[in-house]
Formats: structure tokens, sequence, C-alpha cells
């Protein structure tokens, strides 16, 4: 065996988590040009060592595969992590006020002010024009552009409302709306596509944008590694992350696997959708970038009553007691770009937060399954509200539910969400233990930069095997029947998305041919009290079998 294996690495010391189902458990392993050649117990890992090889001893740590995010946008949490004003999601809007002025100190007198992540519950009280003239005299006289939790919205101010050419006589655009208060004036809160038209002007101030992406992506990437995660599938990939992207591929400083989806449609960011940025994006594939899914935003989000749903919305004063909100496409229209991802040879990846939606999404892949035969990938995101009847369906369908466990704690969404949808459809939610059984191949993602301001996968990890809050002085469990095993939230989190994004043959689990990506972390996590996962630090994350992130050397 000498003769054939010449590893340049093997890790010992054990134990070695693979997630791999034929062998869960191995004590060793070695990587050679890259990629895993050999598993198994210590003696036999080190037999195979030549002087050449590096020994890596864990001394005990738990290694795991690298990690897979399935949703997430790395432009946007790049960004937001190299320049923007940080803000958390439970910062009352006094709270944000103040930080808005202390940020504006280092400032010039036109330069953007852009931050994020502002709380749905803060989002859901500034719908008003005495919030609108705080947050003008907090940000003096500066444009002001921040991102709430869900991504899909802004609250801007009066400058950047100018800027952005947006007076009380503008119309609304379709998706997309101006709020306005009671007597119809602006309250500097825009509403799902509006909030491209704030992202374009801000795009518009910036003196050398591609400068900026790149260090923006390299940013994200620098983050992802530092959670242990070496492939991800970005959420709506724009062009500029692809030129960016590709930079960093060509200097050699590509640090994960990077899967896009494109939009079909207009998008909250700004630049080319469609055929257009198919085009643009198949021109930067690359042996680590796969332009590989298309994105289609079905509905909207709860929050803003811009989801679809089966049941009716609470009902507010003055609102229609049977409002169940509606999807952005017809059945027609998604069957018909549902056949162009047959037709180039593209898998989809379909937003839907209501349950409504999640069914049209079924009913036209099932359509489209009778015609075309099984095809491409599909992924539903985030499934949160998925009617029991069509639990099934993803398994028989061959469809991914792309899951994102961030949406329930630690963060305020679940809160403003439990103001618009009934607590019998809330308590019912996330129905990942259902969606398993079923046979459904349920992978997570933490979509990034929303909910929380970091990609952390032990919360997510944790929420999927407790249903609780992470905060212990915070009772309540959150359909506790759903509760996952470990090994099973580890999936979620390690081959299921690899493989729900097209890269099961190339990573995701510790086994002969996939590519070296491997942690070690700080404890066992099968070990320990599940309610102690989210406190996991990584020590150390290796991509094609080189380090990448050392949490020794590293300050972030």
């Amino acid at each position: 065996m000498n003769d054939v294996l010449s590893p340049e690495l093997i890790v010992v010391g054990g134990p070695v988590y693979t997630a791999d189902p034929q062998i869960e458990w191995v004590e060793a392993f070695a990587v050679q040009n890259g990629k895993i050649v050999a598993v198994g117990s210590e003696a036999e890992i080190r037999g195979f060592a030549v002087d050449t090889t590096t020994v890596l001893d864990t001394g005990g740590k738990l290694v795991l595969p690298g990690l897979s995010d399935g949703h997430i946008h790395l432009g946007l949490g790049g960004s937001q992590a190299a320049w923007e004003l940080p803000i958390l999601p439970t910062d009352s809007k006094e709270v944000i006020f103040e930080k808005i002025k202390g940020w504006s100190a280092n400032l010039g007198p036109d330069e953007w002010i852009v931050g994020g992540i502002v709380g749905s519950t803060v989002m859901d009280a500034v719908m008003n024009v005495d919030d609108l003239a705080s947050l003008d005299e907090a940000a003096g006289g500066r444009p002001v552009l921040l991102r709430d939790d869900s991504m899909h919205n802004r609250w801007v101010n009066t400058r950047a409302l100018d800027l952005m050419r947006v007076t009380g006589d503008t119309a609304d655009l379709e998706g997309g709306s101006y709020v306005r208060d009671t007597t119809g004036r602006l309250t500097g809160v825009l509403h799902e596509l509006a909030s491209a038209n704030a992202e374009a002007a801000f795009d518009s101030s910036i003196a050398d944008p591609d400068s900026r992406n790149i260090a923006s992506l390299k940013k994200a990437l620098e983050v992802v590694n530092s959670f242990g995660i070496t492939a991800v599938q970005d959420a709506a990939t724009m062009e500029y992350s692809w030129k960016a992207l590709s930079a960093i591929e060509t200097s050699g400083e590509m640090s994960a696997w990077v899967v896009g989806s494109m939009p079909a449609r207009p998008f909250i960011e700004s630049g080319y959708v469609g055929e257009e940025l198919f085009g643009i994006a198949a021109g930067y594939r690359s042996e680590h970038l796969r332009p590989d899914f298309v994105k289609f935003v079905l509905d909207g989000v709860p929050m803003t009553r811009t989801t679809a749903m089966l049941r009716p919305y609470v009902c507010h004063d003055q609102q229609d007691p049977g409002y169940v909100g509606s999807s952005y496409w017809t059945l027609e229209e998604l069957l018909e770009a549902i056949e162009l991802c047959y037709d180039r040879g593209l898998s989809g990846k379909l937003h839907a937060t209501g349950d409504a939606s999640v069914r049209l999404a079924l009913d036209a892949i099932e359509i489209m399954r009778e015609r075309r035969g099984p095809g491409p990938v599909f992924q539903i995101a985030h499934v949160e509200f998925v009617d029991a009847a069509d639990v099934p369906r993803f398994a028989a369908l061959g469809v991914i539910p792309d899951a994102s466990p961030y949406i329930w704690y630690p963060g305020v969404i679940q809160e403003s969400i439990g103001n618009q949808i009934p607590a019998e459809t809330v308590n019912a939610s996330w129905a990942t233990k259902d969606l398993i059984d079923s046979g459904a191949l349920l992978a997570a993602g933490s979509d990034w930069p929303c909910v929380l301001p970091s990609p952390d996968p032990w919360i997510g990890i944790q929420t999927l095997v407790t249903r609780a809050n992470i905060d212990p002085t915070v009772a309540g469990e959150l359909n506790p029947s759903q509760k996952l095993t470990v090994s099973d939230a580890i999936a979620a989190f390690t081959r299921n998305p690899a493989a729900a994004m097209g890269l099961g043959a190339v990573t995701g689990s510790i086994k002969p041919g996939l590519s070296a990506d491997f942690i070690l972390l700080d404890q066992n996590i099968f070990a320990i009290d599940a309610h102690e996962i989210h406190a996991t630090r990584v020590e150390a994350t290796y991509f094609e079998g080189k380090k990448v992130y050392d949490r020794r050397q590293s300050v972030t």
C-alpha cells in the first residue's frame, strides 16, 4: 500500500466523525493531492506515512467534515462584516440612533451610513414620520441605508429618499412598496423590491466598486472559514459577486466551494437578472465556482404579510380577516421558468416562506417531473410553514427542504412572525423531523447576514436538536416533536447541503475520493449537553488539505 500512497498529511489522534453513513467513526485519515485517500485506524493510517508526510495529531479533539452552508448571501454578509455599521437585531431604535451618531463622527458630510441588521420588531415600530425625523437627526444630513433581519426590507432617511428620487408622489413598484403612514407620508421604510432602489443609489456612490467587492468577498470567506464552513450555496449571486469571486479564484485565495444561485427576476440587489445574468455567470465557471442554480422568489416574508399562506393572517384593526397573501408567480409562469431549468441544465432554489407558496412550488415541480422526468435538483427555502399534506411530497419529487434554523432563535424575527401568523400555525412550524422521516434530504443554511450577524452553524445545529432558545433564561420550545438527533443535525450541515448543491461527490464527508475539507473543534458535541452546542468553537479549518483558519492566529 505504501507504494501507492504518499500522503502529504495524515490526521491522527481521533475521534473523527466522517458524516458518511457507511462508516461514521474512524480514528484517522490520510490526505494526498488535496483529497482524502484513506480512512481507518490510527495504526493503519500511520502506516501510510512517508518521509515527507506531515502528521497532524489532534490530541483527542473532535474532527468533522468541513461544514456546508446551503443558503448564504456572501456579498451582503461580507460587505456588512468589512465595511458597515454593526447593528444587532435586539437593538432598540434608540440604540440604533446612538450608534448612527457615533459612526457618523468619522464620515464626511455626504458619505452613506450603511448598516444592519435591524430587528423585525424595530421595523414594525418605525413606520412613522417621527422616527424618520430621528433617523435624519442622528445622521447629521448624511444618507442612511439600514437592512433588516430578513434582508427583504430597508430603512432609509430623507436624504437617501432624495438620492433615490422618491417623493410623496412616487408610485409603489410591482413587488415592492415605499411604506407610508396613515396620512400618506413617507416613513423611510421600504418593503421588498423597493429596497433595490436604495441599494442602487448607494452603489452609485462607490468610487471603486471592484476593489470594494473583492475585499467584501474575501472577508466573507474569512468569516465562513472561521466557523468551519468550506462549501456554500450563495442564495442570490449577482454579477459583482461572480466578478469578485473569480478574481479571488485567479489569485489562488479561494478557500471554499461556492455554488451560485442567479435570480430569475429583479432582486433586492441591483444588477442583471435572468438570461443576461445566466450568460454572465457561465463565463466565470471554474473549479471552485459553480453557477448551477436559478433563484426564484415566490413570495416575501411573513413579518410584512407578503408571504403566501393557506390560512388567513392574524387580523389587526381594519385588516381583511380573510387575507392570506399571494405569490409573486402564477403556476403558468413558474412552469415556464422551471422548464427553462430543464432546457439549460440548471437547478433551482425557490424562496417560499408560506405554505401556499410551498404548495405552488411543489405543484409546478410535480407537473414538470411528469412532463420531463427527474431532471434538475430543486430546493425550497425556507420551509418554515409546510402543510402536513405536503411534507411527503418533498421526498416523492426529489425536492430538497432548505431549512433556516437561525430564524427560530435567538433573533427577534420569530416574535414579529407571531404577530402576523396564527399561533396554531406557528406551533406546527419547521417540521424537520417529519421531513427526514418521510425520506427528504434536509439541508440547512444560515441565510447570513439575515437574522443574525454571523453564520455561526453551532447555533443552528443546537436549535435543530433542542428546538429551544440558546438563551437559558427564555423558556419554551418551538414544536418540540420535531427535535433531531445530533447526527441528523450534523448531516443537515455537512453531507446533505453538499449533495443538495451538487457537491456530493466533492465534499461534505470524510471519505476517500472527496476533498480534504475538515475541521477541529474545541469540544465533542456528541458528548456534551445539547444545550451547550452553541458554545462550540472551531480550532482549525482545512480546505483541500490546507489550513485556511487557525483560531490561535485569528482575532476574528
